[in-house]
């Protein structure tokens, strides 16, 4: 399997050099050529495998140029029980009749992004041997707050690497920003930035794209990669907890071979929801696809006019991690839904960068609409919704979990489809325990340990060791800087000013 770049559709790399190299030289994301597609027999056979051996034969479909052995070595490396809390890698609890929270949050940081920045590391190194030998690996990342953690965590004292995190210093919780700043390891770094998500990430985007740093790197030995969703080898990985969830269904009995699901996802930057899309390309019997924003909604808006503009208000919640007005991933997405058409992919994103928004045509949005619903919620009713589901099942979800039940309510409302489905739930609700606690109670510590003691006495939810241990640890990352020096802090962490 090859893969082109979606500003550049003549571009055929491997998969070691799409997962190396993060971003195509042009700025486009790489996407394979074509998806592979699950037969019956290959359901048949994942639904008796525990998710490592679904991992190692999905994503074999993907690295054909990666031998059993290293694919086998990546994931059994990633997904243990040493690094999850749990056997089965993703749990699956039923929240109400036909509703299931995947939970995604029981890894070392206690949030989605470990899914695939456990895996990455492996991933990236192997495929480092592959096409980059002797080069270490520079990885930049921009992060709303999860991402961050999880990918220093995955690649601390990772030989051959050096990371570096930016993100927006008033745009992250008081744990999440903890988790990265007090973050060990030798070849980390972390900086926060004046500015949003979005600035961060366009800065993160700009360094990788600017030839006279790149040849600078590559002077030194160095090259760029990312550790975002930009990069292949960080998508991947959630394609397999989408197929895997469904093995795991049939296998309890929940659903038949063939029934159909919907999925619920909270996503600020598309990837989480863009991997179920092409999980269900791929042969999962999904249905309705359902992006669930906070009021930063331009996601919301574009998927229900085509019309896609981060010209708006830019709004800090209580889901930080979703706090997105540029979406990446949502160019994979309409790259496949244009026909691969490289030339009108870079005509909308010019005008994105240009202008601040853009249009698809009649062709584009029809598909659009037949995949995907969308909603939003407020501030106030992810609180509302928070109290409501804990006091009617004592069941306790994150913000963001919690903006993906309000939007699939008003979903099943709106339209009545009364399909089983999947929310997926991407944190634990103690990394929020600041917004978490006020929806469940009047009586909120000053302390932020504190809090997490009565989340525990109210929810009987065991602490994650990860974020309890956080209280002794030290502080080592302190720095802010304009977005503007974003390129200096990276030349100065790798010693070449």
């Amino acid at each position: 399997m090859f893969y082109n770049s979606t500003r550049d559709r003549a571009a055929k790399v491997s998969a070691a050099q799409a997962i190396t190299q993060g971003i195509s030289a042009e700025g486009g994301l790489f996407v394979p050529e074509q998806l592979p597609k699950l037969t019956e027999a290959d359901f048949n056979a994942l639904i008796e495998k525990s998710y490592v051996e679904r991992a190692i034969v999905i994503l074999a479909k993907f690295l054909t140029d990666f031998s059993d052995v290293e694919i086998r070595y990546c994931a059994e490396n990633a997904y243990h029980d040493k690094k999850f809390k749990t056997n089965n890698i993703a749990e699956i609890s039923h929240l109400f009749d036909g509703t299931y929270m995947l939970e995604l949050w029981h890894g070392p940081t206690c949030a989605f992004k470990d899914m695939a920045l456990q895996i990455l590391p492996y991933l990236l190194t192997t495929s480092a041997k592959k096409v980059a030998k002797g080069k270490k690996i520079v990885i930049l990342v921009a992060t709303s707050g999860d991402t961050g953690k999880a990918a220093l965590e995955g690649f601390k004292d990772v030989p051959d690497t050096q990371i570096l995190v930016f993100y927006p210093e008033d745009g992250v919780s008081a744990m999440q920003k903890r988790q990265m700043t007090t973050q060990e390891g030798e070849n980390v770094a972390v900086s926060a930035i004046k500015g949003n998500f979005d600035d961060a990430q366009t800065g993160v985007k700009k360094i990788f794209t600017d030839p006279a740093v790149v040849e600078k790197l590559a002077e030194n030995n160095m090259m760029f990669s990312s550790a975002n969703s930009i990069n292949w080898g960080r998508l991947l990985p959630q394609i397999v907890y989408y197929i895997s969830t469904y093995c795991e269904l049939v296998r309890d009995e929940e659903i038949a071979m063939g029934d159909e699901l919907n999925v619920v996802v909270p996503t600020g930057n598309f990837g989480n929801i863009l991997a179920a899309y092409y999980a269900k390309k791929m042969g999962v019997p999904f249905g309705k696809l359902i992006c669930a924003s906070n009021a930063n909604n331009v996601l919301t808006e574009f998927i229900r006019t085509g019309t896609y503009n981060r010209v708006r208000d830019f709004h800090t919640t209580i889901s930080p991690s979703m706090d997105i007005l540029i979406s990446s991933n949502l160019e994979r997405l309409l790259y496949d839904l244009c026909g691969c058409d490289d030339e009108k992919i870079k005509t909308w994103f010019a005008s994105l960068s240009e202008t601040g928004k853009y249009t698809v045509d009649a062709g584009v949005m029809e598909k659009l609409s037949e995949e995907f619903y969308a909603g939003c919620c407020d501030d106030d009713a992810t609180r509302a919704t928070i109290g409501e589901i804990f006091r009617k099942y004592s069941y306790l979800c994150d913000t963001h979990t919690a903006v993906a039940v309000k939007v699939a309510q008003e979903y099943k409302k709106e339209t009545g489809d009364d399909r089983k489905m999947i929310i997926a739930s991407t944190a634990s609700p103690y990394k929020f325990a600041p917004s978490v606690l006020p929806a469940i109670t009047d009586e909120i510590p000053a302390d932020d340990y504190e809090q997490l003691e009565q989340l525990h006495e109210l929810s009987k939810l065991e602490i994650p060791a990860a974020l309890a241990e956080l209280k002794h640890k030290t502080v080592r990352f302190t720095g802010s800087v304009d977005k503007e020096e974003m390129e200096q802090v990276v030349l100065g962490m790798l010693g070449l000013a």
